[in-house]
């Protein structure tokens, strides 16, 4: 990526400990005195059709949540709206699960574990609940997950000139996995990322390579860089932090093998 690509936010979604909403984590993010962190409470997708519902794993609750909150803020139409979803591990209960029904001697799966199991079940659930048939990615990326899906989304957003939504989630393993793979909470963000402004327009996003070698932000406090280095989803702070401070400065977010990807609200 040797040019700039620009692109405008228009809504923000946030859901992590401590973090109800972009509302709670915007006054947090300014002052972080008045942080307490909190278990992430997830709940199920009231928009979901019961029997979705009933389905529904963290990692769904978790996006969900950030996406309708992103979307509502924006105010969009999210049946013609083109998604990014991205996370580092998708549904990692399931994924417990299927290990622990494999290693038994019967090795049966259930049909919902093996549907739930796939990394774009979070997208399903979400174009079933909106009855969207617009284009939609999903991706991994390890612990750049957050820097793949913004560098996708943006690049979608201007290639297209279309509106994109980028949700990031995470969530915790059990045991015995979260022993070889931790993640210290479920943490979530989405942004509503569009090329033409409006007069509702939240900031306005440069991306473009940083200098190789070029270490990630950071967060200036200790708690919140422990969040942000804990959970993948979380590599999103800096830039969430900027954006709630109206801080024009550049700052670097994590990708893959070293590279960084320099933002500019």
């Amino acid at each position: 990526m040797t040019a700039a690509l620009n692109v405008c936010v228009h809504g923000i979604g946030l859901l992590g400990p401590g973090l109800a909403d972009w509302t709670t984590g915007q006054a947090v993010l300014r002052d972080l005195a008045a942080w307490i962190s909190r278990p992430t409470v997830l709940v199920a997708p009231a928009r979901l059709p019961p029997a979705e519902r009933r389905r529904a794993g963290d990692i769904v609750r978790l996006s969900m949540a950030v996406a309708d909150q992103a979307c509502a803020q924006a105010g969009v139409d999210t049946q013609t709206l083109a998604t990014v979803f991205t996370a580092s591990s998708g549904d990692a209960a399931n994924c417990s699960a299927l290990c622990e029904a494999l290693a038994a001697p019967e090795r049966a799966v259930s049909p919902t574990r093996f549907t739930n199991s796939v990394h774009n079940a979070v997208a399903g659930y979400w174009h079933i609940a909106t009855t969207s048939r617009a284009p939609s990615t999903s991706l991994c990326a390890h612990d750049a997950s957050f820097g793949a899906g913004l560098l996708e989304a943006v690049a979608q957003c201007v290639s297209a000139r279309r509106p994109v939504l980028l949700v990031a989630g995470d969530v915790p393993y059990p045991e015995p996995l979260h022993a070889v793979r931790p993640l210290c909470a479920a943490f979530g963000v989405a942004l509503l990322l569009d090329v033409a402004p409006a007069a509702a327009s939240l900031a306005q996003l440069t991306l473009r390579a940083a200098d190789v070698g070029t270490a990630p932000s950071a967060c200036g406090d200790a708690a919140l860089d422990a969040l942000r280095l804990g959970v993948p989803a979380a590599r999103s702070l800096p830039l969430l932090q900027a954006l709630a401070r109206h801080a024009p400065a550049s700052l670097r977010i994590e990708g893959l093998d070293g590279f960084t990807v320099e933002v500019r609200p």
